[in-house]
């Protein structure tokens, strides 16, 4: 086979030129010596594992990955370089054909032979794509890592120069919308990014895994959302100018508190949007603290027991501004228990309960407190 090779490289090159134009301008270009001598390397390895099937392939190996990786900077697919490995076996074996009569081998030597040039050549594929692969991965994992900086960026908000969002948002081919919407996820957050959509940024990582959907979060991000994080829960946030980022994924994230503290039930996916009267009686525990010290200081100095019933009955009131009968029913006592409480609140509290204002800070206490008594109640 020695003798054939000078000639089979030349008689190869044109076929592949021929074939693939775009590799006859890189022949001719500044890398044509170095894909030469790659060529010249592979056919020439392939005599070598035939005369001594113990001979290193190190060399072959490299010059393979090198055209896969080649191939992937220049933007191709696999598909061209695997034509052209075929094509090569192709002519190889048209010219193993006419050697092979001069030389009266045997149809089965001949056969034997093809299949050992075909397998050489899965050999080099395989290897080229691992190239390609890697170069892909790379650049793969450089986007992602492009991709969670700018999610950063969004969320860190005006301190930001709009010039830096700009140019992420160039190179990773993200447009930047007018609103978005923040999601929140359990941590260890699994995504299938296969189910979910490629405009998301994400960021995945412990403590607080979380993405970013640009625009508003309609039917169709809610299928996407249920199919891509099968078992991650998960609060959406609300949908604001892109601006106020840190603001949905803050309410998102708080969502995820309250359910761990036992105020809000638990579900796979949590809307923020159904929960804002929580969020906002909630937003400032210490605030609250101080504003039933002030709007309860009424019923400080009474006993334990009378002032929780008092209390209570004054919750319901508010809620409700029912009948002695039907607050007697939500609190389990006669209507007539119910009168008697009313007349001790408003000799107690007075004016409070007749203020429009006063009777609305004390209606918001009262609620704030119920819902934080729910998450204490719930604790194990």
């Amino acid at each position: 086979m020695r003798p054939e090779l000078p000639s089979l490289i030349k008689e190869i090159g044109v076929e592949v030129t021929r074939a693939y134009p775009e590799y006859a301008r890189l022949l001719n270009g500044p890398n044509g010596q170095a894909i030469r001598v790659g060529v010249e390397q592979s056919l020439a390895s392939f005599v070598d594992l035939v005369a001594e099937p113990s001979t290193s392939t190190t060399v072959r190996d490299d010059m393979c990955r090198r055209f896969g990786r080649f191939e992937a900077y220049e933007g191709r697919t696999m598909e061209t370089l695997q034509g052209a490995y075929r094509l090569g076996a192709r002519v190889a074996l048209r010219r193993a054909k006419k050697v092979g009569r001069s030389f009266k081998f045997s149809p089965m030597l001949m056969l034997s032979f093809a299949d050992a040039v075909f397998a050489y050549i899965d050999e080099l594929e395989a290897l080229s794509r691992e190239g390609f692969q890697e170069v892909h991965a790379h650049s793969g994992e450089q986007s992602e890592a492009m991709r969670r900086r700018l999610l950063h960026l969004v969320l860190t908000g005006s301190p930001v120069p709009r010039t830096a969002i700009a140019e992420l948002c160039e190179q990773t081919g993200w447009t930047l919308p007018d609103q978005v919407t923040l999601v929140a996820l359990r941590a260890p957050a699994g995504l299938d990014r296969l189910s979910a959509d490629r405009d998301l940024l994400t960021d995945l990582g412990d403590p607080q895994p979380h993405l970013l959907i640009p625009g508003p979060f309609d039917d169709a991000r809610r299928l996407m959302l249920g199919q891509s994080l099968p078992t991650t829960r998960a609060a959406i946030g609300l949908t604001v100018p892109t601006a106020l980022a840190s603001d949905s994924i803050r309410w998102a994230r708080r969502v995820l508190e309250l359910v761990d503290s036992g105020v809000i039930d638990d579900a796979p996916l949590l809307h923020c949007e159904d929960h804002l009267i929580t969020l906002w009686l909630l937003s400032d525990p210490a605030l609250l603290d101080q504003l039933a010290r002030r709007e309860l200081a009424p019923v400080a100095g009474i006993s334990a027991t009378r002032r929780e019933r008092l209390v209570e009955t004054l919750r319901i009131w508010l809620d409700t501004r029912g009948t002695a009968a039907q607050m007697g029913e939500l609190l389990e006592v006669h209507p007539q228990t119910v009168r008697y409480r009313m007349r001790n609140l408003e000799s107690i509290f007075g004016e409070q309960l007749v203020d429009p204002e006063s009777r609305f800070a004390t209606e918001a206490v009262l609620r704030a407190m119920r819902l934080r008594a729910r998450g204490v109640e719930s604790a194990p």
